[in-house]
């Protein structure tokens, strides 16, 4: 199990957030948490993070540090890339 750690900035995109989506957010991340690499798709162009989560229509960028999961952004599909 890797230990989920929230940078600043996505515990803000977080905050903008319905409470509803940040619960879907939250269960699917604990369960990503177990094996992240096999939910997870490598970013083509890594300057905003190496993997993202696809969660419905929002995606959560981070990058993987031995035993940690970075969650570096989270926002709607259409923004988050810009």
């Amino acid at each position: 199990m890797y230990k989920i750690i929230i940078t600043k900035r996505a515990a803000r995109d977080l905050d903008l957030l319905d409470l509803v989506i940040k619960n879907r957010i939250g269960k699917k991340l604990k369960e990503y948490a177990t094996d992240p690499i096999s939910y997870a798709r490598k970013l083509s162009h890594p300057e905003i993070g190496t993997y993202r989560f696809r969660i419905g229509d929002y995606r959560v960028i981070f990058d993987i540090d031995d035993d940690k999961l970075i969650i570096l952004r989270i926002g709607h599909r259409k923004n988050i890339y810009k």
